[in-house]
């Protein structure tokens, strides 16, 4: 199952400028949502994190 994270940073797309806006449970979802809330703005960009939940994945011991 994957999740998209919704941020809205500055034009630079810093990490320390990064403000949380939510998690969806598709892309279109996060969209909707920035653009309801006003969040596209000269000064400011969106950046959707694309998170993939609920994987079960054998380890393997290093040789």
């Amino acid at each position: 199952m994957k999740l998209f994270i919704l941020y809205q940073t500055d034009i630079w797309k810093t990490k320390i400028s990064r403000v949380f806006y939510g998690i969806f449970d598709n892309r279109p979802k996060a969209l909707d949502s920035a653009k309801y809330n006003g969040l596209y703005g000269p000064n400011s960009k969106l950046v959707i994190e694309e998170g993939t939940i609920n994987i079960f994945e054998e380890m393997t011991s290093p040789k």
